[in-house]
């Protein structure tokens, strides 16, 4: 229906009582007599003027898709800056002071000229990323020789060579960022809702880094020895984190979801020497293990917070140290500024993991230019400025939670941590108390607030944008969520751990559609490969594999496990006399200028944020009992966006009629086996009615089921017609010519 043809009676059908209806159909003729009857200038008004959290949300839908009936090109913008708010952004002051000077006469007004700003920090690195240090105020106790230097060592070049950094020292030292009373962490434990935000200043934060640097140093530890962190997202472990870095050490990030077999593995490749745990994790009234979880994976020396501060820690191992006895040590050094060791621009400051294809996590040093990328994406493309408050549900074992430090201090906004489940109302009313200005969300999270309506009643007033990363987002899902604070964009951004941010992303100068990136990130320029590996041209639309041009600062240079050369660029098109960089998406490029994702080129999927390759989950379910012959698992993005579901094609030895107790059984079989040894976040849940059926031809395995954990189904597959798998060289009752005819389905349109 288009937006111009709703009635007052249909308004009222959402769930508007009549009176307010008639009201509402009266603004809407008056909006659409001013802005027109369709298209983006028409929804700016109504999602500003007319529509409110309060109102229900299929209103929301029914004008947002009446807006855009038959709008092409594909997708529409579902938010649009103003001239006066893009110019008050940091890049739009940036370019109202330094347009010409940048880019000459092609500067018209920060809006228009984003686009020539993007393209020029690709092509003049050099003057681009001086400006970003001087704007940020970012000074270095050594300075480099150079902002970039060509070399052969490095596909991309060398940046800031013989420069000295402490990326933690950044987040502390005093400039025009901020001041000692600034307030560095806002923070409130789960089940203590109703009593006012906890607060911490950048003085408090830095007395208490010092304090434990210190006692850091009476391990006796090598410096740029590893230390690693498995415990959640607290102000404990952020002030851990700063003194493990701080005093010259090196962190290695660890889930705190991950099972021993995970955590030892990590502890093995990074070398690590010690490590900072929890007793155990608090969610509601449960307690779950984590320090037990670290013995069984024998961990080196644990230093062990309490979960509650007023509980004694009783039963560690002979070595270990609790959290009080551990301070107590340099008690005499509290208030005593510690002296930041600088290292080297290129050293190791935190080692993290992304998976691969083989089952072994990728292990990914950042260097001390890292955190310069992820402050710098933080600055121009959330426009995050002192005075900020930014929250965003992530954990230290992540990329993401060294990103939010570093992101939110380094430009002297205020970090916001809410010390339990990020799912409830318990969360939403934290964003509202902490008067948070940019909420980083994961679509997970936001499908289940949306689910749960927790947002009913809230104040999300302070919020000036939202952003999205870690999996592909929901249209409708992000329509809600734009709406709970009136309105305000979702910058999404794509990345990944080795990029130490973003690649492609969104900006608050540009009209931002739901589910796309508007832009290349700063500094970054990615190409579509065509079916040959060539990129496509510029402006062109498409669809392909992504690839980035190496020249990136702050990307990783080096893998601990693997070669970095083999896993990025090996094999590679050399394109403008660079050999690009491989990433692994596959990407489009809309008419309308949009990037799209569609998922993984390998064979890596995205479940709820968390990167897990097939094979992993292959081996485990494999093992599950003695009837299976093999699994294969493939993941499926819905229809109309949002995470990825996994689906489980097992073929069983024998032909035989499974009842509905033997599916429950395996249902059960494969939910332990994937939380004991991978992850306790993965799932296989039980669906209620009505059931997903996924119909695959009988005749290209005798036996098999379909698993679908997301949407939670498992049931028989039968008769359906598809193109012959056998051609691809899979052989007849192999789980992977399953798979390969899902893909098929998928795209035919056959998926059920």
């Amino acid at each position: 229906m288009e937006v111009a043809d709703v009635t007052a009676e249909e308004i009222e059908a959402t769930g508007v009582p009549p009176v307010v209806a008639q009201r509402l159909h009266a603004a809407l003729r008056r909006i659409l007599s001013e802005r027109g009857t369709s298209g983006p200038e028409a929804w700016d008004a109504i999602s500003k003027q007319l529509l409110s959290p309060r109102l229900p949300f299929p209103l929301h839908q029914m004008l947002y898709y009446g807006c855009y009936r038959g709008f092409r090109p594909d997708p529409p913008p579902a938010w649009l800056p103003d001239k006066e708010n893009a110019a008050a952004t940091n890049i739009g002051r940036v370019l109202q002071k330094r347009g010409k000077e940048l880019l000459g006469d092609k500067y018209k007004d920060p809006a228009s000229s984003f686009p020539d700003l993007q393209a020029f920090s690709v092509a003049n690195p050099e003057a681009y990323w001086k400006m970003v240090f001087e704007e940020m105020d970012i000074s270095f106790p050594v300075p480099p020789s150079c902002i970039l230097r060509c070399t052969n060592l490095y596909p991309g070049g060398q940046w800031l060579p013989g420069a000295y950094l402490n990326s933690a020292s950044l987040c502390l030292s005093l400039n025009g960022n901020r001041n000692l009373d600034d307030v560095a962490i806002i923070w409130r434990d789960e089940g203590y809702d109703a009593l006012p935000v906890n607060t911490m200043t950048f003085k408090e934060l830095r007395t208490k880094v010092w304090l434990v640097s210190n006692a850091l140093d009476t391990l006796g530890l090598p410096k740029g020895s590893a230390v690693a962190i498995d415990m959640p997202m607290t102000v404990t472990s952020i002030v851990i984190y700063l003194a493990i870095v701080l005093a010259g050490y090196v962190v290695v990030s660890i889930a705190d979801s991950f099972v021993p077999k995970e955590i030892v593995t990590r502890l093995n490749i990074a070398n690590a020497k010690a490590i900072f745990t929890q007793d155990y994790i608090l969610r509601g009234e449960k307690k779950l293990p984590l320090y037990s979880k670290v013995v069984e994976a024998h961990a080196p020396l644990a230093i062990v917070v309490s979960a509650r501060v007023s509980t004694t820690i009783t039963g560690l191992r002979a070595d270990d140290i609790s959290w009080h006895n551990f301070l107590e040590r340099v008690k005499h050094t509290k208030d005593i500024p510690y002296e930041p060791v600088d290292k080297p621009i290129e050293a190791f400051m935190n080692v993290l993991f992304s998976s691969g294809t083989t089952g072994e996590p990728k292990a990914i040093p950042w260097t001390h230019a890292t955190p310069l990328k992820a402050a710098s994406d933080a600055w121009s493309i959330l426009d995050i400025r002192k005075g900020d408050v930014v929250a965003w549900p992530t954990n230290l074992g992540w990329m993401m939670g060294p990103w939010l430090v570093y992101a939110s201090l380094i430009n002297g906004a205020s970090m916001a941590l809410y010390h339990g489940i990020p799912l409830g109302s318990g969360f939403t009313k934290f964003v509202q108390d902490a008067k948070v200005t940019m909420l980083g969300v994961v679509p997970s999270i936001v499908r289940a607030w949306k689910d749960k309506n927790c947002t009913t009643g809230l104040d999300w007033s302070s919020i000036r944008c939202f952003s999205s990363t870690g999996e592909a987002s929901s249209v409708d899902d992000y329509l809600w969520l734009m709406g709970r604070a009136h309105y305000k964009p979702v910058i999404e951004c794509c990345g990944g751990t080795e990029i130490g941010s973003a690649f492609v992303s969104g900006t608050l100068l540009q009209p931002q559609a739901l589910a796309a990136f508007s832009t290349s990130a700063p500094g970054c320029k990615i190409y579509i490969l065509d079916g040959d590996g060539n990129p496509l041209p510029d402006n062109v639309a498409g669809i392909g594999e992504v690839a980035l041009d190496p020249t990136m600062f702050g990307a990783s240079t080096t893998l601990l496990n693997a070669d970095h050369y083999d896993v990025y660029f090996k094999g590679m098109p050399i394109y403008n006399g660079k050999q690009l960089r491989r990433h692994g998406d596959i990407f489009m490029h809309t008419p309308g200028g949009y990037y799209r994702p569609y998922g993984r080129a390998d064979d890596v999927m995205n479940l709820g944020g968390i990167k897990v390759s097939s094979v992993e989950i292959e081996q485990v379910c494999n093992s599950v009992n003695d009837t299976i012959l093999e699994t294969a698992a493939i993941g499926v993005p819905p229809s109309s966006g949002g995470p990825e579901q996994l689906f489980m094609a097992v073929v069983f030895k024998d032909q035989y009629q499974l009842e509905e107790e033997d599916l429950d059984k395996l249902k059960l079989a494969f939910n332990s086996a994937l939380q004991k040894k991978l992850n306790p976040l993965f799932k296989v849940l039980v669906c209620s009615s009505p059931v997903t059926f996924l119909k695959i031809p009988s005749y290209y395995c005798d036996a098999f089921l379909l698993v679908a954990p997301v949407k939670g189904f498992i049931h028989r597959a039968d008769g359906f017609s598809a193109t012959n798998c056998f051609e691809q060289g899979y052989a007849k009752n192999s789980a992977r010519a399953v798979v390969a005819t899902i893909q098929d389905l998928m795209c035919f349109g056959g998926l059920l």
